[in-house]
């Protein structure tokens, strides 16, 4: 899937660059419905198909489609949502090169079609289904036959990346959404992306440099992101120029999830990983830790003295430290040190009764891990309000003038300049005590290798679910460290 993600408005712009550079916009429709012909062959050789045509230029993709795998031999019926004679420009004429009848759309689906194409509606829709294309979803979803979806399944918005019913869930259920040249927010944002099942992002035409007229800040997260700049091993180099990483434990009954930040971010590659631990809890932690260090300190003045070393150049606090006003000064005193930061868990809700307290501390170099509960506690109504997800991460970031990675299955990325990416590998695995802790020890193993906030936020959310894919269920927190090694053997 290529980095960048278009909202529907900048896929439109996209389009009429494409034209004003040479590329006829019905050239870019016929290709189009080769890529759909392309999925449908690669998914299911030698069935029958049926092609579901709506009334705009998502139906001519349909048409196009429907011509394309009747050239390659396929049973193919269409149906169309509107006479033929009603459709306008590209599709109109997609329509007229489809040498084959034209049925009209019925709830009562041909039995004999063995996979459905959707080219009911695109991502310009922008109201609800109702009538007989209500009626037509429905009954494709009660089928329960295979369907590839034309750039979007018919009733999901673009942008949102929910049906436009809102909680009633009107919309197409897709194996494989076929898309054009970049995804949308749609695609990668939940619900959206359990509607629109396998994404593939075809070439139609589109030459790359329009790109720099629309200047998207949106991405897909993935290597292609970060990849160049992560920080490798240079054959010369010693474990303390990889950086010291420092985790800051809580009291003795709350260690654990120190110590998976801990080895979260020595398995990422940090040279070296200590766990700063209170006196009443250095037993059990140093009982639990080889090749992960123990430092003692008391309070948030010994927390200070301790990070005074500017060798401990990343530093990670919450998991476990419990919330109030003493793990506030731990908080304040740790964003002090000039250390880069990432805050999670306690030392955010520890906050929750005054926000403003944290943002006046934080700086460039650090890196806020809510969930979307204790996101709400220091950005309250935030998360109710924004239109999706993406928006609230991005005006969080922007009020904290930091970068917030907003965790979920569509963990969301976000920097105060706006640029945000949208994770979409996370498998429900992730969904066990401690995931979290391990995650945000890898943000900091990558700040303490001199990888940047935005650039460590998102290799450590995608090495995260790399890692929880391949060791699929079953899964706890302990296992994703020692999952680690394959995920980066298979980068580099």
């Amino acid at each position: 899937m290529s980095a960048e993600v278009l909202t529907v408005a900048q896929a439109v712009e996209a389009d009429r660059l494409a034209e004003d550079a040479g590329v006829p916009s019905l050239t870019l429709m016929d290709n189009a419905g080769g890529a759909v012909a392309d999925c449908v062959v690669r998914r299911a050789p030698e069935v029958a198909v049926l092609v579901l045509c709506g009334p705009g230029n998502n139906g001519g993709d349909g048409f196009a489609a429907a011509r394309h795998l009747k050239q390659r031999g396929y049973p193919v019926v269409v149906q169309s949502l509107v006479p033929q004679s009603l459709l306008k420009g590209d599709a109109a004429r997609m329509a007229r090169q489809w040498d084959g009848p034209i049925q009209s759309v019925s709830v009562e689906l041909p039995f004999h079609h063995v996979l459905i194409v959707d080219a009911l509606f695109g991502a310009g829709l922008s109201r609800p289904l109702d009538g007989l294309s209500a009626g037509a979803v429905r009954a494709v979803n009660a089928r329960g036959l295979p369907v590839i979806a034309v750039d979007v399944p018919s009733g999901l918005h673009g942008d949102l990346g929910r049906p436009l019913d809102g909680a009633a869930g009107l919309c197409i259920r897709a194996i494989e959404t076929v898309t054009f040249f970049r995804p949308k927010p749609g695609h990668l944002l939940m619900p959206g992306r359990s509607f629109c099942g396998c994404v593939s992002t075809a070439d139609i035409g589109i030459p790359d440099s329009v790109l720099k007229s629309i200047a998207p800040k949106t991405f897909a997260n993935g290597p292609q992101l970060w990849q160049s700049r992560f920080p490798l091993p240079v054959p010369d180099g010693h474990k303390y120029a990889r950086g010291h990483a420092v985790v800051v434990s809580g009291p003795m009954h709350a260690t654990g999830a120190a110590r998976l930040a801990a080895r979260g971010a020595l398995r990422v590659g940090a040279g070296l990983v200590s766990v700063a631990s209170p006196p009443d809890a250095a037993g059990v932690n140093a009982a639990h830790l080889t090749a992960i260090m123990v430092k003692l300190f008391e309070g948030a003045k010994g927390l200070s003295g301790l990070l005074a070393d500017r060798r401990f150049n990343a530093v990670v606090i919450g998991p476990g430290c419990g919330r109030g006003t003493a793990t506030q000064d731990l908080v304040a005193a740790v964003l002090a040190s000039g250390a880069a930061v990432v805050l999670d868990a306690d030392a955010l809700t520890s906050f929750a009764g005054d926000p403003g307290l944290l943002f006046r501390q934080l700086h460039d170099r650090c890196v806020l891990t809510p969930h979307s509960g204790e996101f709400e506690r220091i950005f309250p109504g935030l998360l109710a309000s924004a239109a999706t997800k993406l928006h609230a991460a991005r005006e969080a970031a922007r009020k904290a003038g930091c970068v917030v990675l907003l965790k979920g299955a569509d963990t969301v990325v976000a920097a105060p300049s706006g640029e945000a990416a949208i994770n979409a590998n996370a498998p429900p695995y992730l969904a066990t005590a401690g995931a979290g802790d391990v995650l945000s020890g890898m943000v900091a193993g990558l700040m303490a290798q001199g990888m940047r906030a935005l650039d460590a936020a998102n290799a450590a959310v995608w090495m995260h679910g790399e890692a929880a894919q391949n060791f699929g269920p079953g899964l706890i927190a302990e296992d994703i460290p020692d999952h680690l090694p394959a995920v980066l053997r298979g980068l580099f």
